[in-house]
């Protein structure tokens, strides 16, 4: 059972996308030029109600990042309040993130979702590695880019993180204070779960050491061989004890409802050595110091909904444990009956939609 949960750790909450040097040159000033899919390639329809294209854009170490932005189409000639979306941890933006972009777009607002850095159609040499200031920083980039279009008021950006990307979400908005409104869904903290394991099933001295001893041999070892070795997608076939959390991942990314060739989850996962900066680097440290709106929405039967209690409590120092909370401008909001892979698209209905518009309405609306 024990490496069932690591598999499900390392190929479910830890994951990453498929090589995409294919698609990557170099143009003499070392910036990356992608190729991307022009092809419908989601894993959900196309909206009818709103304009889709490809963008790209870089981030301040030089990476090329690539997104699908979604604009209502009765948005011309007028500024519009924007959000950045990404994540689940390992996903693309074909997958979750999309689907949440083009929802928001739908309710009129100007909306991307991004693939960060190392994984999806962004650049990012090797694949597959990850790292809490990098992809906090892809957060920030995507404020950037926005806050430059035209059709978009720069003072009223947002950002929603799925899954890990709701830890970098709340990292961003601790650092960045362009950020006037963050959502965190079915939130993950990526530093926590590999500082201690599932429900701190690791969180001793020794056992981080052994963490590390295997890291540093991994490290050795692909040195030598000049290759990353990967840890795995999402566990498959299931074994038949996989925990539920598990069968559920699985339900999502190895089937036709969620699976998409550049998904880590879907396919072979991160590199064994993709989140060793994870161990000692909590990503809410600074939590209690963001000035803005964050809502924090987890499923009630999600194994992962004592991630968002554990943000809510640095925020706020207020401890709630299964219930929704407010406290100052900073909410938790359970979703009865739902999982932690029911956030991830709209199969059980309970995405609650109208509770994110309402939140960026409240928040990104006109001074």
């Amino acid at each position: 059972m024990k490496k069932v949960v690591m598999a499900a750790m390392l190929g479910a909450g830890v994951l990453a996308a498929c090589n995409q040097k294919d698609n990557q040159t170099k143009t003499d000033d070392n910036m990356t030029t992608l190729v991307l899919t022009q092809e419908w390639d989601k894993t959900f329809p196309k909206s009818d109600k709103v304009n889709h294209r490809k963008v790209t854009f870089h981030n301040r170490y030089g990476f090329e990042l690539a997104a699908d932005m979604y604009t209502p189409k009765d948005a011309e000639g007028r500024k519009l309040a924007a959000i950045a979306v990404s994540g689940p941890f390992g996903a693309v933006k074909e997958q979750s993130s999309g689907l949440y972009a083009q929802h928001m777009a739908e309710r009129g607002f100007l909306t991307i979702a991004f693939d960060p850095s190392f994984t999806g159609e962004s650049s990012g040499e090797p694949r597959r590695m990850a790292s809490p200031d990098i992809n906090t920083e892809d957060f920030l980039a995507a404020v950037d880019f926005l806050s430059v279009q035209d059709n978009v008021d720069a003072e009223r950006i947002g950002i929603i993180g799925i899954c890990g990307w709701g830890g970098m979400a709340v990292n961003a908005a601790a650092i960045d204070p362009r950020i006037k409104a963050t959502v965190a869904t079915t939130m993950y903290d990526m530093t926590k779960v590999t500082r201690e394991g599932y429900f701190q099933s690791e969180d001793t001295p020794a056992q981080r050491m052994e963490k590390r001893k295997a890291m540093a041999a991994q490290r050795t070892e692909d040195y030598k061989t000049g290759t990353y070795k990967r840890a795995g997608g999402v566990i498959d076939p299931l074994p038949t004890d996989a925990p539920w959390f598990v069968k559920d991942y699985h339900a999502y990314y190895k089937t036709k409802r969620g699976y998409h060739e550049r998904s880590g989850n879907s396919t072979d996962g991160w590199n064994v050595t993709g989140c060793q900066s994870f161990l000692n680097q909590p990503i809410l440290a600074f939590a209690a110091e963001i000035e803005s709106p964050v809502l924090l929405i987890h499923g009630e039967k999600a194994h992962s909904r004592y991630f968002s209690e554990y943000a809510f409590e640095k925020m706020t120092g207020k401890h709630v444990e299964g219930h929704s909370a407010k406290e100052g401008n900073k909410e938790l909001y359970i979703v009865p009956g739902a999982s932690h892979v029911d956030l991830y698209d709209d199969v059980a209905g309970v995405i609650p939609y109208d509770k994110l518009e309402a939140f960026f309405d409240e928040n990104l609306k006109p001074e």
